[in-house]
């Protein structure tokens, strides 16, 4: 694990200011570049490179749904970009960064679209030539390939955690999102699966199902309202996110409760932000890079040789344990 120290020295920042950065303190005034670079470093500095394959150079279009400050919010993102940026980079594939909002005609062999898109946003991308790989999109059901998470297997490491550690009252704080320029929700697969394993358990309770956007204020904010009228507290929470969870953990210690001691948290996503934050939070690992690293390489792989059906890979997770839960 990178230290801070090691973080600042790369980001050309003091360590204080790199702590409190990783910490997302709200008092802290620093520029949106300052922030951006001391997330990406932190990122890079966990990211494990592999050695460089030589390949004919290729060009490949690469479509992110969230901007600059949106993936400061939530790092999710920003570690799968991370991720194609550099197997990109290693396989000398030069990328074509684009938004929805500003394609453009630019020939490319290939187009990797990353984020959550509408049935009208694919039948937009589909106009480009070349193959058209989703992340975090199940686009198969289109035709496409696509490379998604195993929200399944994630909820149940986490629920099965928690019933080891005698909770019987667990909560969920999902995440709120919308496609860019559309009002229509998009339902947390990861409140889905939680439900249907919650309730196969005849443990699930409504009462316990708080949302907020996929951000700290989100998570901060969902939790204090539930805790300031809360009649029943649950004695765990799964967050669908590292950020909601962060933020969560906040308004929970902010109300005068302890984490783990009153209330344990397990986040989503094991971003590099989660091993600084206080307490350490437990969460689900998605190796993100290696989604990133692995979209570039389908994407090659399906340029040099069309696949007959479309296929949708399946990505595992890691239920990581720090001090955000009772450790047995």
């Amino acid at each position: 694990m990178a230290t801070i120290k090691d973080i600042a020295t790369k980001a050309g920042v003091s360590p204080a200011t790199v702590s409190r950065v990783l910490n997302y303190d709200p008092e802290l005034s620093v520029g949106k570049e300052t922030k951006q670079k001391i997330f990406e470093v932190a990122e890079a500095l966990n990211y494990t490179k592999h050695k460089q394959k030589k390949r004919e150079q290729r060009v490949l279009r690469f479509i992110q749904w969230y901007d600059t400050e949106e993936e400061l919010e939530d790092l999710y993102y920003l570690a799968i970009r991370l991720g194609i940026e550099k197997k990109a980079e290693e396989l000398q594939v030069r990328l074509v960064k684009e938004t929805l909002s500003e394609l453009t005609d630019s020939v490319a062999d290939g187009t990797i679209a990353l984020g959550k898109f509408s049935q009208e946003q694919i039948r937009q991308l589909e106009q480009f030539s070349g193959p058209l790989l989703f992340v975090d999109t199940h686009g198969s059901i289109y035709g496409h390939d696509s490379i998604v998470v195993d929200f399944e297997q994630a909820i149940e490491l986490v629920i099965d955690h928690f019933i080891r550690e005698n909770h019987t009252k667990i909560g969920i704080l999902s995440g709120v999102e919308y496609p860019k320029n559309s009002q229509y929700q998009l339902e947390d697969a990861r409140f889905r699966a939680f439900k249907i394993r919650m309730n196969q358990l005849k443990l699930y309770d409504e009462q316990f199902h708080l949302q907020g956007k996929f951000t700290i204020d989100g998570g901060y904010q969902a939790m204090s309202d539930f805790l300031a009228q809360a009649k029943e507290i649950p004695t765990a929470f799964f967050a669908s996110s590292d950020a909601l969870a962060i933020g969560a953990m906040r308004a929970v210690q902010k109300h005068g409760l302890r984490v783990p001691e009153d209330i344990s948290i397990i986040g989503f996503n094991d971003v590099s932000v989660a091993k600084y934050v206080s307490p350490e939070l437990s969460t689900i690992r998605v190796y993100t890079e290696w989604m990133g690293e692995l979209a570039v390489e389908t994407t090659m792989n399906l340029i040099e040789e069309a696949a007959p059906v479309s296929k949708r890979t399946v990505i595992a997770t890691e239920l990581i344990l720090r001090h955000s839960t009772q450790l047995s």
